[in-house]
């Protein structure tokens, strides 16, 4: 955990990252090639660094521990209390929160 501060700074990195990645149409297209080999060498090094990202889909249950509301949205009585969306990941060194996961709940 020294390199605590460097690794909260890489998450910048890795978000720009993903949202490069989600802006590809066809993520097949040779010339993106390098950018995928660049991005995967990063992801590596995080995991490697012990940098995991959390696993949180819709539909789970909101903790505060692991989750930053950014907002409610009203929903059926299925969601409410649990997560609508992900805005952003979050992240984990080891089993350690560096990054709560900014969602969004129903309410």
């Amino acid at each position: 955990s020294a390199n605590e501060q460097l690794l909260k700074a890489f998450l910048a990195v890795a978000d720009d990252f993903e949202l490069a990645e989600k802006s590809f149409k066809d993520k097949n297209d040779k010339d993106l090639e390098g950018f995928f080999l660049i991005y995967n060498k990063f992801k590596k090094t995080l995991d490697q660094a012990g940098v995991k990202i959390m696993e949180v889909k819709s539909g789970s249950t909101f903790d505060a521990d692991l989750h930053e509301a950014i907002t409610q949205i009203p929903a059926d009585e299925s969601l409410k209390g649990k997560v609508v969306d992900v805005v952003e990941n979050g992240y984990l060194l080891i089993d350690k929160v560096i990054r709560h996961a900014k969602v969004v709940v129903g309410s």
